[in-house]
């Protein structure tokens, strides 16, 4: 605890963050990001510590959202339509530099006006959102691909001015939408029976039914905690599908800035290492839920916190070079 209190304060320090009730927002945030998004929150630890605490806002305010539309009975009160509609208004109010006592609101509202992010990137998120309280199911991938540009694509577009890029940030952005797009593929794939259980498939119901399955057949697989031959063939193909997703956004990683590649990288192996989680489990994901091992985690972490400090290194170097010495008129 206390070496997680040390990180969480020379982060905010690093960020120059200083107001009290600011820094407790993005506390919150970091909590948010540390109990739900353990895969991410690793990687995002190679980041520079100025950064991390912008990463930890986007989540913590995505992850808060997410609990409105996944949990009707929360204990917030109210509908989750209306508890979102209050979510909303507090954002936009937000950025407008209002006042919120939404503590997620108020570190993603600073997060963003720092960044100069594009308020309809939130506006596509919340409207993804809404879908989750009326859509069940999506019958192409052209429906889901809609209902993903929000939830997931917009998530790294909005990453981009956080992580830095070395060229225009138009160039970079078709592959940091797609990353996000692999990632939240790869949470589908990996939660089809949580997610079934509360009544929603986010699988192209058309791919499905090219290998004979469907809602009910899922509904049954769920229920008797086995994979039919058929769901195991729809998941081998989405799956495949989803690696190759990953492969064609990987070349957006050598777009941004060297003080950032190690994280984003190292997401992009753990995610990715989650579908063969899936593979090795038989395709078993109604039955349980696939999980990275620790030690595979480590395995990934530590060579990319090296390439982290090293990039960082170099970094260091060069400002130095750039910085005028002392005595020499600058």
């Amino acid at each position: 605890m206390q070496v997680s209190a040390r990180a969480e304060r020379a982060e905010l320090d690093a960020a120059g963050i200083t107001d009290p009730g600011l820094r407790a927002s993005y506390r919150e945030c970091r909590a948010l990001h540390a109990a739900h998004g353990r895969t991410y929150f690793l990687a995002t630890r190679l980041l520079p510590p100025p950064r991390r605490v912008d990463v930890h806002a986007l989540y913590g305010f995505a992850r808060y959202a997410d609990e409105i539309v996944d949990d009707p009975a929360g204990a917030g009160g109210g509908t989750p339509q209306a508890r979102l509609d209050t979510l909303t208004a507090a954002l936009d109010g937000a950025l407008r530099g209002e006042g919120t006592d939404i503590a997620v609101v108020r570190a993603v509202a600073h997060t963003a006006r720092r960044h100069g992010l594009d308020p309809a990137l939130f506006t596509d998120f919340l409207a993804s959102m809404r879908m989750d309280l009326t859509v069940t199911g999506y019958a192409d991938d052209a429906e889901l691909a809609r209902y993903v540009h929000g939830s997931a694509a917009v998530i790294g577009l909005q990453m981009l001015p956080v992580l830095g890029t070395v060229g225009p940030r138009a160039e970079a952005e078709p592959a940091a939408a797609m990353l996000g797009v692999a990632f939240q593929m790869t949470n589908f794939l990996r939660d089809v029976g949580e997610d079934l259980d509360r009544g929603r498939i986010y699988l192209p119901a058309d791919e499905l039914a090219a290998f004979g399955v469907d809602r009910e057949l899922l509904t049954w697989c769920r229920r008797e905690r086995r994979t039919d031959p058929r769901v195991r063939r729809a998941l081998a193909h989405l799956v495949a599908r989803t690696h190759g997703t990953y492969r064609r956004a990987e070349p957006g990683i050598a777009l941004l800035e060297p003080a950032s590649r190690a994280c984003v990288d190292a997401a992009r192996r753990l995610y990715e290492g989650i579908l063969g989680r899936i593979e090795e489990a038989g395709y078993d994901v109604l039955g349980r839920r696939v999980a990275v091992p620790g030690r595979r985690r480590a395995a990934v972490a530590l060579p990319a916190l090296g390439r982290a400090l090293a990039a960082r290194s170099a970094a260091g170097r060069g400002e130095r070079l750039r910085t005028p010495s002392p005595g020499r008129g600058a």
